[in-house]
């Protein structure tokens, strides 16, 4: 099964009932793809969700990832720093290393800069390209 790690703004778009991507949301409720997450993307997603939705809303979000058992929590032990333009985004970038995520899923335009990395090489993938990766319709039917 996949492994990904998500950026918060990828999610806030997966969340919404409305958005073209709320299936994949979805999917993970269904146990299509592992997530990975850190202490401090856990941090951001609360943050920003509780900014963004009701509180009951972002505590119910938070509870799902908690006790979802696709899901796996590794704090990094180091600090890559490859991503320059916008080092808060290395939260990002270090769990997927230190989880060997398949990938990143962000449009975040601060991710590009990993495509000049060489070592060690983490890859990215568009909130549209992972939801090409499931080879199905947007409702979720084959």
């Amino acid at each position: 099964m996949r492994k990904i790690v998500i950026d918060t703004n990828a999610m806030l778009q997966m969340l919404g009932s409305k958005s073209p991507y709320h299936f994949l949301w979805k999917k993970f409720l269904n146990e299509e793809y592992v997530l990975c997450v850190s202490t401090e993307i856990l941090l951001e997603y609360e943050e920003i969700f509780r900014q963004k939705a009701a509180d009951i809303v972002a505590t119910m979000f938070m509870r799902t990832i908690q006790f979802s058992s696709n899901v796996v929590r590794k704090d990094p032990f180091f600090r890559l720093r490859l991503i320059k333009k916008d080092p808060d985004d290395n939260k990002f970038v270090d769990c997927a290393f230190a989880c060997q995520a398949d990938y990143i899923v962000s449009d975040d335009s601060h991710f590009r800069e990993l495509k000049d990395v060489s070592f060690p090489k983490i890859n990215l993938k568009t909130l549209e390209a992972f939801a090409r990766d499931f080879d199905v319709d947007r409702d979720g039917f084959i």
